[in-house]
């Protein structure tokens, strides 16, 4: 099982759970993580796990005893003598000290969770005027407060930090690269600024990328200067609305290029971003990832994901269609299939493309078992193919042309169902019984 073929949502959460280790807790930890990791590689889940929220439970942090706790293990304090209550008086007066400071304790965590909120949202409302300030892009992006420890040294005011949970202000960078184009290069060490472009300049990236791709421009450099406007955005810390749309825009890219790889990864990143409540296309998102299911044949996962699904999905338009060719597939409907193939809303029908031939040759196998021929014109209606010529390409490339008058005009050519029915059980146990989805995470 070597670390060179585990997927990269892996490495990453592998290189975190490293650097949230102590020496307190590495033994215990690390015996997990590798149980993690053998556990996932058993039951062939290694790419399909969500890892980013995986959980070793020797790394979570251990909250100290609240107030109240305290106070109910001494009510529950048994009857003692004399002697002993004069000792336990002695050790009550201390602990009314330990009380006091751990109250203020909770006290300062319930108002930092405040102040995490408020800044929340006025980051969610700054975005215009943060185009004006380079140094403000770092403000924006994370909590800062104005009595942090990690901006005007150690406050007394604020509760110990925890050892387990990594300063990551400190390895926060704010770039200070102009260029608006520049190549994507994987990240060996740790990022400069200088290499690094701004949140402004990344906005005016995005503005002329999507002007290229208007232009007709490779779609290889396009997906370079995706990647390395991603990353830009990643060593920042950049989690915003902006953020979404750059994910969003890219799968659609992909999509219409058939590159399944960026856009799972695209998807992969944008399920996490909707989770943190960042606005976007979450329906039409949301729709796409029923539709990629459909599509890995993967009904327990489906089936959970299509149960989370909020009434406001359910009432998108795209969801209804993409819920629509779910039911449609489970009954073996092909003739609502196809048109909803034809029908599908947004990018839908770039997804549906990558299992509609599998599904063209499934709904054959129904057809030559109901009819002895088969016109090819009714085939073109039914399976969805523009033209007759389109039809007959499509069984010439499964070696299905079993015609009872091959030298007719296509507009009159019949299918002999009882030779056509072996070839496509074969084909379809060849070709189509297994999925591969690039990139799938």
């Amino acid at each position: 099982m070597s670390s060179e073929s585990w997927p990269p949502q892996l490495k990453e959460w592998v290189a975190r759970c490293l650097g949230q280790m102590t020496d307190a807790n590495r033994a215990e930890a690390q015996t997990e993580l590798r149980q993690a990791i053998a556990n996932a590689f058993a039951e062939k889940t290694l790419w399909t796990t969500d890892w980013a929220g995986v959980q070793l439970q020797s790394l979570v942090p251990k909250a100290p005893p609240t107030l109240n706790t305290l106070k109910r293990k001494m009510n529950d304090t048994p009857q003692l003598s004399k002697k002993a209550k004069k000792a336990a008086a002695q050790k009550h007066a201390n602990a009314n000290i330990d009380f006091g400071d751990q109250a203020a304790m909770n006290r300062r965590a319930e108002r930092f969770q405040r102040e995490h909120e408020l800044e929340r949202q006025k980051s969610m409302r700054g975005q215009g005027s943060l185009q004006a300030n380079n140094q403000n892009t770092h403000l924006f992006n994370r909590i800062s407060r104005s009595d942090s420890p990690s901006v005007f040294g150690t406050n007394p005011d604020d509760p110990e930090a925890d050892p387990n949970v990594l300063d990551w202000d400190k390895y926060t960078i704010v770039g200070t690269n102009q260029e608006l184009f520049k190549d994507y290069l994987r990240l060996t060490s740790e990022p400069k600024p200088e290499t690094i472009r701004p949140y402004p300049v990344l906005q005016q990236t995005l503005i002329e990328l999507k002007k290229r791709w208007r232009e007709k421009v490779s779609y290889n450099w396009i997906c370079n200067q995706f990647k390395s406007l991603r990353q830009d955005l990643t060593v920042q810390r950049i989690k915003n609305e902006f953020t979404a749309q750059v994910y969003e825009i890219h799968a659609r890219m992909a999509l219409e290029s058939s590159d399944m790889v960026e856009y799972n990864q695209c998807q992969a990143t944008l399920k996490n971003l909707y989770d943190l409540g960042i606005p976007g296309k979450h329906e039409e998102f949301t729709a796409y990832r029923i539709l990629m299911l459909l599509h890995g044949r993967n009904k327990s996962e489906l089936n959970l994901y299509v149960g989370t699904l909020t009434p406001r999905q359910k009432r998108d338009s795209a969801v209804q269609h993409a819920l629509r060719v779910q039911r449609a597939l489970s009954m073996g409907n092909y003739h609502a299939l196809f048109e909803m193939y034809w029908n599908a809303p947004n990018m839908g029908a770039y997804i549906m493309d990558h299992f509609i031939d599998r599904e063209r040759i499934r709904a054959l196998m129904t057809m030559t078992k109901a009819y002895r021929t088969l016109a090819l014109p009714f085939i073109q209606n039914e399976l969805g193919f523009e033209t007759t010529t389109e039809a007959r390409e499509f069984l010439a490339t499964h070696s299905l042309t079993f015609f009872t008058n091959p030298n007719a005009p296509d507009r009159e050519k019949t299918v002999d169902c009882k030779s056509a029915a072996p070839q496509l059980a074969q084909i379809y146990e060849e070709k189509y019984r297994k999925v591969g989805i690039k990139g799938a995470i």
